[in-house]
């Protein structure tokens, strides 16, 4: 099996090294600049289970080659379009996609674009972000790939691409319900990112405020309301874990998107909490916290890329 990886950064790069260094036949997808810095310093990751360099196999969109019989999309949501202009010549008929974005849109995308057959579901946990000097950070031992087909099947396709991922170091999973862990990760992200955001604080901070753990359970509430409302409603656990994640005293966590928002960096605000808004709004739903939170970022969005 070949994988095609489009783009180095955290997440992509970092799955993609700990399958090279597993001896998996993966390609990179990279712009000009960033494959200058691979050719001469090699895909180095940063880990708490040690440090290693992996020499990657390197493209760009102008000699993508292919067709793969997988494509790996782990670019920021808001990065898709131009991610899928330089990977499109090596998507063929029967290349699958694997998208591990936050949220569902893209899901929506990607199966009006290359057709529903195409696209699988993904989902990834794994705290990275990409160094300055090009190194991608791991920042705790957590790194997990889940994957499966939309409806549910195991195929031998996914069997394929599940064998072609064992072994590897991360934990990879096989799901026949990869649609309920989309919308599970979903809420969790939102809710973490919507809470850290509005707060201006790390977990830790919003728990020790007098009404903080009150504030991050009632956003949890309205996340979940959407999904439910889609039929995919949380399990009690996974809820109860969520709340149990983001109201830990002391907990140093926040969301990626907060430390974008901290960095002036452009953050997923359309993807992770603008389409949930929406979503609710299409049922008639009341989600007053994801709401206030997409509007603040959203003035913070418009401020860094303009419109």
């Amino acid at each position: 099996m070949r994988m095609l990886i489009v783009g180095a950064g955290a997440t992509g790069g970092y799955f993609g090294a700990r399958l090279v260094q597993a001896g998996r036949d993966v390609t990179f997808l990279v712009r000009p600049a960033r494959a200058a810095l691979l050719r001469e310093n090699g895909l180095r990751v940063a880990s708490p289970l040690g440090d290693f360099t992996v020499q990657p196999s390197l493209v760009t969109a102008e000699a993508p080659g292919g067709p793969y019989d997988v494509v790996f999309l782990g670019v920021k949501a808001f990065a898709l379009d131009a991610a899928l202009a330089d990977a499109e010549a090596a998507i063929g008929p029967q290349t699958m996609i694997l998208p591990v974005l936050n949220g569902l849109r893209h899901v929506d995308l990607l199966r009006e674009r290359f057709g529903a057959a195409r696209v699988l579901g993904g989902v990834c946990r794994v705290a990275g972000q990409l160094a300055d000097d090009g190194r991608v950070l791991q920042l705790t031992p957590m790194h997990e790939l889940v994957y499966g087909e939309l409806d549910g099947r195991r195929t031998p396709r996914l069997e394929r691409l599940d064998a072609f991922l064992q072994g590897a170091v991360f934990d990879a999973r096989l799901s026949t319900h990869i649609e309920q862990d989309l919308w599970d990760k979903w809420i969790m992200l939102a809710s973490l990112g919507g809470v850290t955001c509005l707060a201006r604080g790390t977990v830790g901070d919003i728990a020790a405020t007098d009404g903080g753990p009150a504030f991050v359970r009632e956003f949890i509430a309205e996340c979940a309301s959407v999904a439910a409302a889609a039929g995919f409603a949380p399990a009690p656990a996974v809820v109860e874990g969520v709340a149990r994640l983001l109201t830990t005293a002391g907990s140093p966590l926040t969301s990626s998107m907060y430390r974008d928002l901290q960095a002036g960096h452009a953050v997923e605000v359309e993807q992770i909490l603008g389409d949930l808004r929406r979503r609710a709004q299409a049922v008639g739903l009341a989600t007053p916290l994801v709401a206030a939170a997409a509007v603040q970022l959203g003035i913070h969005q418009r401020r860094v890329v303009g419109g």
